[in-house]
């Protein structure tokens, strides 16, 4: 199931909803309130890769233990049974992000892909993910990482990281 779809904001409008923590979950000490894995994935990843490259991703970024608020990635994947086994597994929800705002928030990647580029206007999904499912004021916590089929990116808004 897709918990919530984010469209490019309307200048001037309000912010997305703060994104929640899975039921019972509350952040640990020091780590960001909304933590989201952003993910780009080719059709025939298995959940178990993506999970993996999630995990790796949170060992990289030195937050073992850390809640992840959601897992983010393109509209048109959202439905596919890898990234729903996923982020249920995970027990968070999944965020389907439109193609406006996976470029609006494409402004702001740090890796560069050129086929991805080509494919989707924006030169990492998985950074453009995270990044737009974590607000206007988030900012990413790792630059995209991959595996095989995969890619994972983690963000956190603004608001919820230490100065």
């Amino acid at each position: 199931m897709i918990d919530r779809v984010i469209h490019a904001r309307v200048p001037g409008s309000a912010p997305p909803p703060a994104l929640q923590h899975g039921p019972g979950r509350a952040p640990a000490p020091a780590t960001p309130r909304a933590l989201v894995a952003g993910i780009g994935f080719r059709q025939a990843t298995s959940a178990e890769e993506i999970l993996g490259l999630v995990a790796e991703g949170l060992r990289q970024a030195d937050l073992p233990g850390a809640h992840l608020a959601a897992l983010a990635t393109a509209e048109d994947r959202a439905g596919d049974p890898a990234i729903r086994a996923a982020a249920q597994s995970l027990g968070v929800p999944l965020v389907a992000i439109g193609v406006e705002a996976l470029r609006e928030a494409g402004r702001r990647v740090v890796t560069r892909s050129v086929r991805i580029e080509a494919l989707r206007g924006v030169g990492s999904l998985a950074e453009a993910a995270a990044l737009a499912a974590s607000g206007p004021e988030g900012r990413l916590i790792l630059p995209r990482i991959a595996s095989a089929g995969a890619t994972c990116a983690l963000a956190a808004s603004g608001d919820a990281l230490s100065s």
